[in-house]
């Protein structure tokens, strides 16, 4: 059987081979979130979101129970 490239095998990308594995095993929102905690900015975003998901709940509460 011959190669359809012939420099196929010098070609290894990890990032592209752990894409391919994680589709293929179908952890795809897996692979997502792993990426996103890697970057510094993603995970900023992230605890953002977060707090503005609990000061919402918070003056929900606040204003329905308490005031």
């Amino acid at each position: 059987m011959t190669k359809q490239w012939p420099d196929q095998d010098e070609h290894q990308w990890e990032g592209i081979k752990e894409v391919d594995r994680a589709i293929s095993e179908n952890r795809r929102m897996e692979y997502r979130w792993k990426k996103a905690l890697a970057d510094p900015w993603e995970r900023r975003g992230l605890w953002l979101l977060a707090l503005v998901v609990i000061a919402f709940a918070v003056f929900v509460i606040l204003q329905d129970f308490v005031l």
